[in-house]
């Protein structure tokens, strides 16, 4: 039996509630964060391996103990090339140079403007080798998500083909070989789904606004954490007003019930398969649609999304391609949504082979459509937390439910955090404490010194 320790806040076996998932930040801020690290999970879980979430959590103290439970740790990433993740991926780092075990990073991306300026350099290239350098001796490469990410790092340093290589991103995997996409018929009475990101730029914004007018059969589906809390309590507001973004309760989208919030993935997949449509800003967002089966159109905005909607031959308009006047109708009549399935198998293909490369155990190693998956075997078991309604939409037994589920537990983990700070602050003490005495203990003997020299010079 082969025991595997994953990057992950959750496993897909696991229930967790809104609170839980708030409290705890299981879904490391997004949720879509979910959607590839569940097909790591059913890509890598046979009948002979237990995968177990490391719950993002990064402790040097843990690497023996990591060292003894587990054959291997594998990391899958996001864009983690970026500023802010590098606190988190310099204590991956230290981690990495403890364990004796194979370590694998399964996908990771930089994060960079639409036209990366790469000959100039980030500020964290050096953290970047240092997190790649420690890898490669726990691994035979690394695996990234597109061709802007494999040029940064040659430029770094690393070979492509021998220290990385392209396989886009695992939830394109999720359920093999093959993508199967729904030729649907899509009219303004259609369900669609809708995701957008608040980062993206204004003109793009309207774009997704408008097309959410066009189809009245909208659903918002958001994916930050803030737009969770917002969803589950009503406030605060996700950011400052906003004539093209739902971020606040008043917000149609809120006000008449249509968003929903999801908290596992089965019933993500399992309401994208009831749409006819999904469209936006997302990348996992529609990602989610197109395993699902059904027909996405995607907006990339920055060069993390460009170069997997590039790899993974997604529909897409660029941002640079809307114009005021154009209809989101008007690009789905002209869209080929059969375009991801044209190099699904060769990507799958490749995926393999580097899963291969790196002696991971998998479902596929026998054939590429097995007929028992063991994660799917699972979860047919599980009943799930359905998605989560705006709390405008609830009735008064749910709306305590939620004051009552939250908020005692916010305050105990407030409280226990307050006394984690004390027993810092006091052990800090002790040890100034203790510093002072033995300086104290110093100064006194180097007075006593000098007493003595002076003594004896008369």
């Amino acid at each position: 039996m082969k025991n595997l320790l994953i990057r992950a806040g959750m496993s897909p076996l696991e229930t967790f509630d809104a609170s839980h998932i708030m409290l705890n930040n299981s879904i490391g801020s997004n949720v879509g964060n979910l959607i590839y690290q569940y097909s790591v999970f059913r890509t890598l879980m046979t009948e002979e391996t237990i995968i177990t979430p490391n719950y993002y959590k990064v402790s040097l103290k843990e690497a023996n103990e990591i060292n003894e439970k587990y054959d291997a740790l594998i990391i899958p990433l996001a864009d983690a090339f970026r500023e802010s993740f590098i606190p988190e991926l310099r204590r991956y780092t230290e981690l990495i140079r403890k364990l004796r075990i194979p370590v694998v990073v399964i996908g990771v991306g930089l994060r960079a403007p639409f036209e990366p300026k790469l000959d100039e350099g980030f500020p964290f290239d050096e953290d970047v080798k240092a997190f790649v350098h420690a890898v490669l001796e726990k691994s035979s490469m690394i695996g990234v998500r597109g061709e802007i990410t494999a040029r940064y790092l040659s430029r770094l340093g690393f070979r492509e083909g021998i220290d990385h290589t392209v396989i886009g991103c695992p939830s394109m995997y999720t359920f093999g070989r093959q993508l199967n996409i729904r030729n649907t018929s899509i009219t303004k009475d259609s369900m669609v789904c809708v995701n957008s990101s608040h980062l993206s730029p204004e003109h793009v914004l309207r774009f997704i606004a408008k097309g959410m007018n066009e189809f009245p059969n909208h659903y918002f589906i958001p994916q930050w954490m803030k737009e969770l809390r917002l969803t589950y309590m009503g406030t605060p507001p996700i950011a400052e007003e906003s004539e093209h973004y739902p971020v606040k309760m008043s917000n149609p989208v809120y006000m008449n019930n249509r968003v929903r919030f999801f908290l596992n993935v089965p019933t993500w997949l399992n309401f994208m398969r009831q749409a006819d449509l999904a469209f936006g800003a997302r990348l996992h967002g529609n990602i989610s649609a197109t395993i699902a089966g059904t027909p996405s159109l995607i907006v990339p905005k920055d060069a993390r999304m460009r170069e997997l909607a590039e790899y993974h031959n997604l529909t897409q308009i660029r941002a640079d391609e809307i114009t005021e006047n154009m209809n989101v109708a008007d690009v789905v009549a002209n869209s080929d949504f059969q375009s991801p399935t044209k190099v699904q198998a060769q990507n799958f293909d490749h995926f393999i082979d580097f899963l291969n490369k790196n002696q991971l155990p998998h479902i596929y190693q026998q054939t590429f459509t097995p007929k028992k998956v063991p994660l799917d075997d699972k979860i047919a078991e599980i009943r799930y937390p359905a998605p989560l309604q705006p709390i405008s939409s609830c009735d008064l037994e749910e709306l305590v439910n939620r004051l009552e589920t939250y908020y005692p537990e916010l305050e105990k983990k407030h409280n226990q955090s307050i006394q984690n700070l004390k027993k810092k602050i006091n052990k800090k003490e002790k040890t100034i404490r203790k510093q002072e005495g033995t300086l104290n203990r110093k100064s006194v003997r180097m007075a006593l010194k000098t007493a003595n020299l002076f003594r004896f010079k008369k």
